[in-house]
């Protein structure tokens, strides 16, 4: 039977996984959580490439101005980790806090930045923006044919139980 995890479960799953000493394996870490080794993995490997819905619905509602972290852009990143390098962990929780985020995006952003990893931005060529707008277009037209189809159809239906009302059915006489 496949089990649901709250995003809250899988965010401290993986903070712990990630915050743990040198003794300690994820097998062990997934076993205290009563979850697969291969389930812990997988949500480390999503939460470094940023792809965790990374609060609840409660929380998105309550947080509607934050942005996700896959969200920010480049200088913003840059900001935030110089901004938290001087800070203690007490201080940088409550930061991140603040701004919607976790420890572990500072972290990884500052990996990436070293690295030279940073994210790149998705440009559309001006074909793929011909190419989508005649999409569009096609689309809105059916759209609009199928609306006024659904409206006849409507139409019928309505004389038809108005004819049948008026005259009756052909099976009372």
């Amino acid at each position: 039977m496949k089990r649901k995890f709250t995003t809250s479960f899988k965010i401290q799953a993986v903070e712990k996984a990630l915050n743990r000493n040198e003794n300690t394996t994820l097998t062990e870490i997934a076993n205290s959580l009563s979850i697969g080794t291969s389930t812990l993995s997988k949500w480390i490997v999503k939460a470094k490439d940023q792809e965790f819905e990374m609060a609840s619905h409660d929380e998105i509602t309550s947080m509607s101005n934050d942005k996700r972290p896959q969200d920010w852009t480049l200088e913003e990143r840059l900001n935030m980790v110089v901004a938290c390098a001087s800070l203690s962990d007490e201080a940088l929780n409550t930061h991140c806090r603040e701004k919607g985020i976790y420890p572990h995006h500072i972290k990884q952003w500052k990996l990436d930045f070293i690295n030279g990893n940073t994210p790149k931005q998705k440009a559309i060529s001006p074909s793929e923006i011909k190419i989508l707008k005649h999409e569009n277009k096609s689309l809105k037209k059916e759209l609009n044919r199928k609306d006024k189809a659904l409206a006849e159809t409507a139409a019928l239906l309505v004389l038809k139980k108005k004819v049948h009302e008026i005259w009756g059915n052909d099976e009372d006489n």
